[in-house]
């Protein structure tokens, strides 16, 4: 059965940018008479609040949309996520780096080709490792590219589905060998949505073109844990008068804003073209 879904996090109250990616997944759901999914993405418990969640369903609920219960939220399924990592690290997918944020960007900053290179750095020596560990130092989980690709046998047959443009090839490669795990926010965000969306039997995952890339690690972690693959539709987005995408950062107008200046959830389902 077709199932989609609508993934926000609570950091902050939903904008008209967020109501085109709901609508969007909302209505395609309805079309297939399928399933519409809302996740609460609360793995970082330093920005997410409970307030903010309230305020996502209510603004939901004012746009007259409606979904399943009970809600998935990721801050409830550590285990999930652990088990996923654990998988990863048992097959020899992972290691532990020691740099710091500052000091990675330093690297990429410094590397042959420039600031655009992806960080791809592998394990340290056992010894140096097991001294820093043996030291307290912090460390965060990092999938090993080189790694994945020799469990592949490479990427070259790794594909997704992308509705408006047919099969487009994997590239995961452009994104480096990515944090999926970190002390201060525990899984990260890759891993977390990949497990979801399988536990989940999401088919169709509709969301704003600025989330295309991730798409390509997802697909990998995906084959690497031997987990389904959705189609994918990633929408346009919507854009402020400085041509800059909405985003919660810049205080994006809110629809509880909106919604206190008299606005009707036609008028806004109107004006974002879903009328």
């Amino acid at each position: 059965m077709f199932a989609t879904r609508f993934a926000p996090s609570p950091t902050g109250y939903l904008h008209k940018g967020h109501a085109v990616s709901a609508l969007t997944a909302f209505t395609a759901a309805r079309a297939a008479d399928g399933r519409f999914v809302l996740r609460i993405e609360d793995i970082d418990a330093t920005r997410c609040r409970p307030a903010f969640e309230a305020a996502i369903c209510e603004d939901l609920a004012w746009l007259g949309l409606d979904w399943e219960t009970p809600v998935r939220r990721q801050s409830e399924h550590a285990d999930d996520y652990l088990a996923a990592l654990g998988r990863l690290e048992a097959d020899g997918l992972l290691y532990r780096c020691f740099r710091t944020r500052r000091e990675v960007a330093e690297a990429m900053a410094s590397a042959p080709h420039g600031p655009m290179e992806v960080f791809r750095s592998g394990p340290l020596p056992p010894d140096e490792e097991a001294r820093r560990l043996a030291a307290g130092e912090a460390f965060a989980w990092r999938l090993s590219l080189d790694a994945a690709e020799r469990k592949l046998g490479g990427f070259a047959g790794l594909d997704f589905l992308e509705e408006d443009e047919g099969r487009i090839p994997a590239r995961p490669e452009l994104g480096g060998d990515v944090v999926l795990a970190r002390k201060d926010v525990g899984v990260a965000y890759h891993l977390a949505v990949t497990v979801d969306d399988a536990l989940q039997g999401i088919t169709h995952v509709i969301r704003g073109r600025d989330l295309f890339e991730a798409t390509h690690v997802q697909r990998l972690l995906q084959a690497l844990l031997g987990l389904p693959t959705p189609a994918y539709r990633h929408h346009g987005l919507l854009v402020g008068p400085d041509g800059r995408r909405l985003a919660k950062r810049d205080r994006a107008e809110t629809l509880r804003s909106l919604r206190e200046q008299g606005m009707t959830p036609a008028d806004l389902r109107k004006e974002l073209g879903f009328g």
